[in-house]
């Protein structure tokens, strides 16, 4: 399956090779949590740093400028919350000691006073608990309902989930009854270890930059199978990512896991064994997004791959970084959550802000504040009007493509990143219109100019020509 330009293939077909990088567990558990936590599968690092983003960006030092005493306080128990997070992803722990930990907590639109300390005037509260998890989804778990702030995001990560409020958790067993297979057969009832089975299999995938041949992709697998066997608890350092072969070794913007094709064993190990730092640095460019995202009126900063150039993790965050520290110098006075539901981007190839036909903001790094105030709060509704339009147009080629499938007997048509949905609805109308029998059970690529790749996938471009496509 072709998504954003990379083949992305499941682990499970590999299930011989990678077999060991899906070791599933039932979890215990705790009464504050929800009943479907046993059959809940183990969070990855990379997981654990965005269930948590609604707490750092409740609790981060940078937001309590005018009161020292709780920042430092915050950045302390941030610290030492690190450390306790990278112990429990260090392969072999048997158990930490229990951490004690204060935070003073701001209100936000996820917050909840309900059997808590109130907030106080300066809009935020102290929270104190002890950690004494030995996993990172509990461990994810107590800190936000200590904190009284939502889980409901970390139950899309798991299967089995049922809806049921926290106060009404009843304890349940800490070894769930096990029922023989006949069991759910005669009941129709699901199976929970099934559907452990399922996710499982889905924890990690690997992908391919580029269209390389089948023989270049299992060339590659290969490689990785073999580390796998040399190196076990290293790789399971990956378990929840996604990984990409592509040209060079790092993490990427988005956070994927890029195994560059040159590099040998030493590096893919070298970086399997840095993905906790990794992580720290995913969690600190998450806050940091929120932080600008804060003095900008709640605009979403996102990183669009198919639009942006592709960089690593690091070079992101210094983007991000050189952007937030020209935002805190000059204070624009934006209402605060006045822009929300709409998008940014960053560029540092560009010296003016531009509104894209998708309904995003490309933003430079270096643009001039004032100029910035001015272009956003006068292209705001225009913005959400080309977003409402992207998600028409988007369901509009969904159905094209669909037709197009049909009529055609293709196995299957699908776009490269760089051709947008208007594009993609123009090629589809016109190919509609066709005969074109000659195409059954073809893999059919719109791309921007004619090729045949080495597996056999057809490419036409969006804008043929009347003649061209049937030669």
């Amino acid at each position: 399956m072709a998504i954003n330009g990379c083949l992305e293939v499941d682990v499970h077909i590999y299930s011989e090779m990678f077999c060991h990088l899906r070791p599933m567990r039932r979890l215990c558990l705790e009464k504050i949590f929800p009943h479907w936590f046993p059959y809940s599968r183990a969070l990855s690092g990379a997981e654990a740093v965005n269930a948590l983003r609604p707490f750092y960006f409740a609790v981060h030092p940078d937001f309590f400028g005018q009161h020292p005493i709780e920042r430092e306080i915050n950045e302390n128990s941030l610290k030492r919350l690190s450390v306790y997070l990278e112990n429990l992803q260090k392969p072999g722990f048997k158990s930490l000691k229990p951490t004690q930990l204060t935070f003073y907590v701001r209100e936000t639109d996820q917050s909840s006073s309900d059997g808590q300390e109130p907030f106080s005037t300066s809009g935020f509260r102290a929270v104190k608990f002890t950690l004494h998890t030995r996993d990172l989804l509990s461990t994810v778990l107590y800190i936000l309902n200590s904190c009284s702030l939502s889980v409901e995001h970390i139950q899309s990560l798991n299967t089995n989930v049922h809806t049921q409020p926290l106060k009404e958790a009843k304890r349940m067993p800490d070894r769930p009854i096990k029922w023989d297979k006949s069991y759910y057969s005669f009941t129709g009832f699901k199976d929970p270890d099934e559907d452990l089975e399922q996710v499982s299999r889905v924890e990690t995938t690997l992908t391919w930059q580029r269209s390389w041949g089948i023989a270049h992709r299992c060339s590659q697998l290969h490689s990785l199978s073999r580390l796998a066997q040399q190196n076990l608890e290293t790789l399971k350092k990956a378990k929840g990512c996604t990984i990409i072969f592509t040209d060079r070794s790092g993490m990427s913007a988005v956070g994927h896991v890029m195994l560059g094709t040159m590099d040998v064993h030493h590096h893919w190990t070298k970086l399997f064994e840095r993905l906790p730092s990794y992580f720290d640095l995913q969690r600190r460019l998450m806050i940091l997004e929120d932080q600008i995202s804060y003095l900008l009126g709640g605009i979403q900063v996102v990183y669009i791959e198919e639009l942006q150039p592709v960089l690593t993790l690091e070079e992101y965050y210094s983007l991000l970084d050189v952007f937030y520290n020209r935002l805190l110098k000059s204070r624009i006075p934006f209402h605060p959550r006045s822009l929300r539901g709409l998008q940014m981007i960053l560029n540092s190839d560009r010296y003016a802000p531009s509104l894209h036909e998708l309904g995003h903001f490309n933003i430079p790094t270096l643009c001039d504040p004032a100029n910035l105030q001015w272009f956003i709060l006068t292209k705001a509704q225009q913005a959400r009007d080309n977003m409402k339009r992207k998600e028409e147009l988007k369901v509009i080629e969904n159905e094209l493509i669909q037709a197009s499938t049909k009529k055609f007997s293709l196995e299957k048509l699908y776009k490269e990143p760089s051709i947008s949905s208007i594009q993609m609805v123009d090629c589809c109308k016109r190919l509609l219109e066709q005969s074109l029998p000659y195409l059954h059970g073809m893999h059919l690529c719109i791309s921007h100019f004619y090729s045949v790749m080495q597996d056999g996938d057809l490419c036409i471009p969006w804008n043929w020509k009347n003649g061209e496509a049937i030669k």
